[in-house]
């Protein structure tokens, strides 16, 4: 029997990779057969996450690149094409708050500006933009090709104190609907994944550090556990196999019943 999430042949690239669920993604994608380019701002964590990749029988690179630069983008995929080829997949992972958040980043918006607002921005909405932007042209050339983003359930109904960043992450979204809209004819899925509390490593340190808080948390989950990277990855390999081939432009809540908004 064919296995349906088989993505041998396929070369994934996954940006900020170099912990939390990207690497659980990189890792899953790897373990299904896929060239794996594992990308983050810090070389070191990218390359420890493709030796894992490989003591573990999969294939994978590390390439460095700030997703907010897009001539650093432009740099990272001409550096890809040389390694392993063109890109099949595409995961937008990189987000948060960047790569150095500023101290402010959650304090209420209105007290900064622009200076502190970036961070959300800068990675979630025109990291997507730029790496989207980089992988198309190859896309269309073959006509094939899988954009999946990693958005939060902050983008699809709000989350106080995080205004900006729930900004950006809608903002990734409508992006990868018209972008599904845009590339449908040249055989170019864009499908978002859409991510509430889960345990990457700074919020499971905050959890474990604080149990009421964690208690408090999951009361107003359905599923009355925090999401895991697995749970996430388990998503991103359907929407990057075969199995999702008609299916474009919708946001897959994996929330543990966090929110049923549509």
């Amino acid at each position: 029997m064919n296995d349906i999430l088989d993505v041998t042949g396929r070369v994934a690239l996954v940006t900020g990779a170099g912990q939390g669920v990207g690497q659980q993604v990189a890792e899953h994608l790897a373990a299904h057969g896929a060239t794996v380019i594992v990308n983050d701002y810090f070389l070191e964590r990218a390359q420890a996450v493709a030796k894992a990749i490989g003591n573990a029988g999969g294939k994978a690179y590390a390439v460095q690149a700030d997703v907010t630069d897009n001539v650093s983008v432009k740099a990272m995929i001409a550096q890809v094409r040389d390694l392993a080829g063109p890109v099949d997949v595409l995961v937008n992972n990189a987000g948060n708050l960047g790569a150095h958040p500023s101290p402010d980043g959650r304090k209420p918006f209105w007290e900064f500006g622009p200076e502190v607002w970036s961070g959300a921005v800068d990675v979630n909405l025109y990291g997507v933009i730029n790496c989207t932007g980089a992988v198309i042209p190859d896309m269309i050339e073959r006509k094939s090709g899988r954009l999946i983003t990693i958005i939060s359930d902050a983008g699809r109904v709000g989350e106080s104190g995080l205004e900006v960043y729930s900004a950006a992450k809608a903002g990734a979204a409508g992006f990868m609907r018209a972008v599904a809209r845009t590339m449908g004819r040249h055989q170019v899925t864009a499908n978002c994944v859409a991510i509430a509390a889960t345990l990457t490593p700074p919020i499971e340190a905050r959890l474990n550090a604080d149990p009421e808080r964690l208690k408090k948390m999951m009361s107003h989950y359905v599923i009355r556990r925090p999401g895991k990277p697995t749970d996430v990855a388990n998503m991103v390999l359907f929407l990057a196999s075969g199995a999702s081939d008609w299916i474009t432009g919708q946001t897959y809540p994996v929330n543990g019943g966090f929110s049923f908004s549509m």
